[in-house]
């Protein structure tokens, strides 16, 4: 293999997406497009913190500014036109009702989580670090809601990510086609 260099402004990050949920104001839903999460350990509390990086300015900012929680819905293909839908609508322009969604109220918070995504964290920002016009929350998670139809044997760690079938972006749409294997399933050390 041979490897090229790029300039240093270039960044391919692979990353799921995720509709990001927040009540505005007047209690209406608004739903935000962000590829930028992940998820680290948090030592004091001994649980997982969401990170969601968001840059510009975005009416889910101001509404979780205001509350300090949203939901981080899973996209999934068959969320494609609404992904795109919220992706191409500004929630400063007025609510976001032009296409048909359903979405209910977290289990454990005040957030509207939507009813067609298979994975949704209910979350309560802990703590903000901003870094110019990019804003980076790192938040308890207090509940998990997620497709009866993933959970396998007696917990998460054999879930297979092409049940929930992600929507992977990285300029562009993708979406995993099949399940290789787990940890410790190539590397034979005694070969």
């Amino acid at each position: 293999m041979k490897r090229l260099n790029s300039r240093e402004d270039f960044s391919l990050c692979v990353q799921p997406c995720f509709l990001i949920g927040t009540y505005n104001e007047d209690n209406s839903p608004n739903f935000c497009p962000i590829t930028w999460v992940s998820v680290t350990w948090d030592d004091d509390n001994e649980n997982f913190l969401l990170i969601i990086s968001m840059n510009g300015s975005k009416k889910t900012k101001e509404n979780i500014a205001r509350t300090n929680l949203l939901s981080a819905n899973l996209v999934s293909t068959d969320m494609l036109e609404l992904l795109d839908y919220f992706g191409t609508r500004s929630g400063k322009n007025g609510q976001k009702n032009e296409i048909h969604y359903e979405y209910e109220n977290g289990s454990a918070t005040d957030v509207p989580t939507l009813n067609i995504s298979k994975w949704v964290y209910e979350c309560e920002v802990e703590s903000v670090v901003q870094k110019g016009k990019t804003t980076t929350y790192f938040c308890k998670i207090h509940n998990v809601q997620f497709d009866e139809k993933l959970k396998e044997n007696d917990g998460f760690k054999d879930i297979d990510l092409t049940k929930l079938n992600p929507v992977i972006y990285s300029g562009r749409y993708h979406s995993l086609d099949k399940c290789l294997g787990k940890i410790g399933d190539f590397y034979r050390a005694d070969s």
